[in-house]
């Protein structure tokens, strides 16, 4: 979505996998604006805000996340947005086409939050991101961070750390006005983006097992605790492969692994979803920025004793090098050599690392063998001895 708001995507359509029409095709009935006021599991009955009861064999519960909101007054004035989904997209999009915006605050640095922040720009706002925490993406690492800040300003987006929003009021200069631990802003609009929450409330409410994490609890054929129903996406949990625990990971690609899981069990031909190893990335003006595994503090949790590298290279080999920068941060177990996760920055080639070494994860690899693993090598995507080998060797010289 912030690709469509910012003009990247030129038409809506392009958004929509299949439409309910596409779906009747299928012999699927879509009912729009309609939610469910409660679950049978005794009787196998689903009641509909509608009154009408529905019969089920088998039941999915796939009522995904809700945005998280700041208790601070002045949410449901006009202009303040939360970005969920689709109906969130299109309305922002309108909002931003009826009104002659020059200033847009954002509540919060993830992924959403920078995402939209480029959006906002290549519509020419001024752009401001507020964020309780000290710097923006918590699990990327120092080093790559203060890149990924320098990026931000240099696209004169200000990122204001350490930065509680206390209320959002009418302005005088603008629209809105966002109160702060740090002063005010005048904004045009406002972007309400510090994350998710599982929306378990069905669940809850006929008894299913909830998992450490607070969201639903599955095994690895997505079943939960009671006979014939099943929880797939953000409301319910995810084996994560390398911290060996289930843990909560609000993802679509996740999401969507799991809902073919649940289905092809569902229709008789058992499978699992085997888990994940938290593999992320996301664009923010020039650079790639991606992550997978675990963090040094995650990995802590985890009772690993984490070691980690971090180094600067190219993207390309040294020869055909402009001082492009790839930032890798590789960490691995002190006592197994085994790899655990890593983060890289740059303004290419470091979404490939990464896809790389989640696949070092996925088959639990440890440094010995990365270090001599068989990429394809060219100039072009580089060196012969890539970043990956060297941080694999001398980490493992740090072990």
């Amino acid at each position: 979505m912030p690709y469509y708001i910012g003009d990247v995507i030129k038409s809506r359509r392009r958004l929509i996998a299949r439409t309910p029409e596409e779906f009747r095709k299928s012999g699927i009935d879509v009912m729009l604006r309609t939610s469910v006021e409660g679950i049978d599991p005794a009787k196998g009955i689903v009641t509909l805000s509608t009154g009408r009861d529905l019969p089920y064999d088998v039941l999915v519960i796939a009522t995904g996340a809700d945005p998280v909101s700041p208790k601070i007054p002045g949410l449901d004035l006009e202009g303040v947005f939360h970005l969920h989904n689709l109906t969130d997209g299109l309305k922002l999009k309108s909002y931003l086409e009826k009104n002659k915006c020059r200033k847009a605050v954002i509540i919060g640095g993830g992924v959403i939050g920078m995402e939209m922040a480029e959006a906002f720009r290549n519509l020419q706002l001024d752009v401001k991101i507020l964020d309780i925490l000290p710097a923006p993406g918590a699990n990327w690492g120092r080093e790559l961070v203060q890149y990924v800040l320098e990026e931000i300003r240099k696209h004169q987006v200000e990122f204001l750390s350490g930065t509680v929003a206390l209320s959002i009021e009418p302005g005088s200069e603008c629209l809105l006005s966002v109160k702060t631990s740090r002063g005010e802003f005048d904004a045009d609009i406002v972007l309400i983006a510090i994350g998710v929450k599982r929306n378990i409330s069905l669940a809850e409410s006929i008894g299913l097992n909830m998992g450490e994490t607070g969201a639903i609890q599955v095994n690895f054929s997505q079943r939960t605790s009671l006979e014939n129903i099943y929880a797939v996406g953000d409301c319910c949990e995810v084996f994560h492969r390398v911290s060996r625990r289930w843990t909560y990971l609000p993802l679509g690609d996740v999401a969507n692994k799991q809902g073919r899981t649940a289905g092809k069990n569902i229709g008789g031909y058992p499978g699992i979803f085997p888990g994940v190893v938290g593999s992320r990335s996301v664009k923010l003006f020039g650079l790639e920025i991606a992550v997978t595994g675990l963090n040094e503090a995650e990995a802590v949790k985890s009772g690993f004793t984490p070691v980690s590298f971090f180094m600067w290279g190219v993207p390309v080999s040294h020869s055909l090098s402009k001082d492009e920068k790839l930032g890798l941060n590789m960490i691995a177990d002190k006592s197994t050599g085994r790899l655990l996760g890593a983060q890289c920055v740059g303004v290419e080639g470091a979404v490939n690392r990464i896809n790389s070494l989640a696949f070092a994860l996925w088959n639990d690899m440890d440094l010995e063998e990365i270090g001599y693993m068989d990429l394809a090598y060219s100039p072009a995507f580089g060196g012969g001895w890539d970043p990956i080998h060297i941080a694999a060797q001398n980490l493992a010289k740090k072990l």
